[in-house]
């Protein structure tokens, strides 16, 4: 597997021999399989893990075309697994470019990364009421050119648990089952930084459900990306960045207080705010002082033609979508776009709570209030309050079908699906 740390060749070469065609692309081996995490003190909490041949929850991956996804479920349950945020790549799109995957069975599929960034192999799609949660991976798609001295993954999660310490999958009543979020997989973790250190924070919301903010105590966010894709560097509004689930933001943050200090990695439910863990800066100092300069980051033209755009209304009122389990292709469409159109998405949140939207297969702009302008960022996921209605548009330039998902933010919340062509 051609991943970071394991290359003989330097990533310039590595790239450059992948693109010249003297390497074939890289090869992802997964398995989906029984396992259990420390959340708690006293019994481990069993969940169904998304292992590769290597530990942890993170696979790095040099940008190329193509990447080789291998995909083996070890468990008794059937899975559809989604790459979230890699446009495209209509035949890995689950039940409608793949079938679900049962017990013990094997896939490959081919999927395109030809652009850097952070995004989710989520095998989460089936899993509502399971028997046990499904975790989903991390895949970090790197560029030569960083702008920053190193990365780190924040991975949020939630969690339901009963007292003898297993825990809830979503889509059912959680009674009175205690709510749990960690960083990385622990109820508290630490980054470690020098001291004037640049680190590209990717932080990723895997909650199941929840909408959450995320604010570092004295510290700045810049942010440079959202869901995988580049965005116009903008400092975070009140230094937190608020995050669907699913959704993925690349922040830069500056190590700029003393060595020796600490500062809170704060997360916001919506309820309450609740440390996650620390920026702690150690007495090792960066070579050079900051301030670095801000990266430029080349304008993605917009390619959305708005005079002449498609467009749809759509209502996230649930009896208008169905369950994962009960979903079928031969439903009717949201729309049918023609292959380079634009399509524009009046969107209103029919629920009675907040809710998430989240659109496969491409990234789209959200519109401002008079359809005269966008934000200056890429999504591929959207938020919404009760009642609100947002417009978003996007450029079909991928041909293809592909799923819209939407979900209410209580635990109990069903996933809901609804799908689109591009001819």
């Amino acid at each position: 597997m051609a991943a970071l740390g394991g290359a003989a060749f330097s990533p310039f070469l590595l790239c450059q021999a992948r693109t010249q065609g003297i390497l074939g692309p890289p090869r992802l081996g997964l398995r989906l399989r029984p396992a259990s995490l420390a959340l708690q003190q006293g019994a481990p909490t069993p969940v169904w893990s998304l292992d590769s041949d290597k530990d942890g929850f993170i696979t790095r991956l040099l940008r190329g075309d193509l990447l080789e996804f291998e995909f083996a479920n070890e468990t008794p349950a059937t899975v559809a697994v989604e790459a979230r945020g890699i446009n495209g790549a209509a035949a890995a799109v689950p039940l409608l470019g793949q079938p679900p995957l049962a017990a013990n069975g094997k896939a490959t599929l081919t999927i395109p990364v030809s652009q850097p960034g952070t995004f989710l192999i989520d095998p989460r799609l089936l899993g509502d009421g399971g028997e046990r949660p499904l975790l989903p991976r991390v895949l970090v798609i790197e560029d030569i050119a960083k702008g920053a001295d190193r990365d780190e993954v924040l991975l949020i999660e939630d969690w339901r648990l009963r007292g003898d310490g297993s825990a809830l999958s979503p889509g059912q009543d959680a009674g009175s089952a205690a709510t749990l979020y960690t960083l990385n997989r622990s109820p508290s973790f630490d980054v470690r930084v020098k001291h004037n250190e640049r680190v590209r924070l990717r932080i990723v919301n895997a909650c199941q459900r929840a909408i959450v903010a995320l604010k570092i105590a004295d510290h700045d966010l810049r942010v440079m990306a959202f869901d995988g894709e580049a965005a116009e560097p903008f400092l975070a509004r009140g230094g937190q960045i608020v995050l669907g689930p699913g959704t993925r933001a690349d922040a830069f943050l500056d190590a700029t207080r003393p060595s020796g200090s600490t500062s809170e990695i704060l997360l916001h439910d919506g309820n309450k705010a609740m440390p996650l863990g620390r920026i702690v800066t150690n007495d090792e100092a960066r070579r050079s002082a900051l301030p670095l300069p801000i990266p430029l980051v080349p304008s993605a033209s917009p390619r959305i033609d708005l005079k002449n755009a498609q467009r749809t209304d759509l209502s996230l009122d649930p009896s208008q979508w169905t369950a994962p389990s009960s979903f079928s292709r031969n439903s009717k469409p949201v729309l049918r776009a023609k292959r380079g159109q634009t399509a524009v998405l009046a969107i209103t949140n029919s629920m009675a709570t907040p809710a998430t939207f989240h659109l496969q297969g491409h990234h789209f702009r959200l519109l401002d209030r008079l359809d005269d302008g966008w934000k200056p960022f890429w999504l591929d996921t959207l938020v919404f309050q009760p009642g609100q209605t947002q417009r978003i548009a996007f450029a079909a330039d991928f041909p293809g079908n592909y799923l819209m998902e939407a979900m209410g933010n209580a635990w109990s919340a069903p996933r809901l699906l609804r799908w689109y062509a591009v001819e």
